[in-house]
């Protein structure tokens, strides 16, 4: 099976925001976001539930394309964007249904291994990652760094998300390797400016690295 494409070349999934809270979308989107995630470890039950339709709800309003991370039955119920699942939830995660419903699937991986394995379901994208040492999570697996970055992005045919230890100072250069989108929590965050303004630099330098990109491979 083939998932659904979630990216064209003149609409790459950009500037990509992990969240934890569906109130934060609408800032993100209001600031030019036009691909985010919801990922909630702390909710449950009906909680649960309320902020994933809010979550939805949002960006269908905005027409943003919202990958609900881990919650695939929620996924389907809502008949959401896309899905996010980490390797041991796509062995537990009905796929089949996933496809059929038309929602895009983004997968996490870290080796080669699981890029291997994650490609023979042929998912929308690959998040890979960790790019850089990150402050939002303990690694369990070695830096990729840029140069290994380059070669998954010129070997692979899938969009490739780049994610981990991403900042302002290094965001060109990740772009310039090659990432259709980059994965950001911390990052969003720039000293001495709003949120809004902090967000709007990033999408500026990712729009201003990505078309130079392009235009090298006219």
């Amino acid at each position: 099976m083939q998932f659904r494409s979630c990216h064209s070349p003149e609409e790459p999934l950009g500037i990509y925001p992990l969240v934890d809270r569906a109130d934060k979308l609408k800032r993100l989107f209001e600031a030019g976001i036009t691909t985010a995630q919801i990922r909630i470890k702390d909710l449950a039950g009906q909680r649960l539930e309320q902020e994933l339709i809010q979550a939805d709800t949002v960006a269908k309003s905005y027409q943003a394309r919202l990958f609900i991370n881990d919650y695939w039955k929620m996924a389907l119920q809502l008949n959401s964007y896309g899905v996010h699942l980490g390797q041991e939830d796509v062995l537990d995660a009905d796929l089949p249904a996933i496809h059929q419903a038309g929602i895009r699937l983004g997968v996490s991986t870290h080796t080669p291994a699981e890029i291997d394995s994650a490609l023979t379901i042929q998912p929308s994208y690959l998040a890979i990652g960790p790019i850089f040492e990150t402050q939002s999570k303990q690694l369990s697996y070695p830096t990729i760094g840029l140069k290994n970055l380059q070669h998954w992005v010129e070997t692979l045919d899938v969009p490739v998300v780049a994610i981990g230890g991403i900042q302002r100072h290094n965001l060109k250069n990740v772009i310039q390797a090659g990432a259709n989108g980059i994965a950001m929590i911390n990052g969003l965050n720039q000293p001495g400016c709003t949120a809004m303004e902090s967000v709007k630099n990033l999408i500026h330098i990712f729009d201003e690295a990505y078309q130079t990109r392009a235009l090298s491979y006219v």
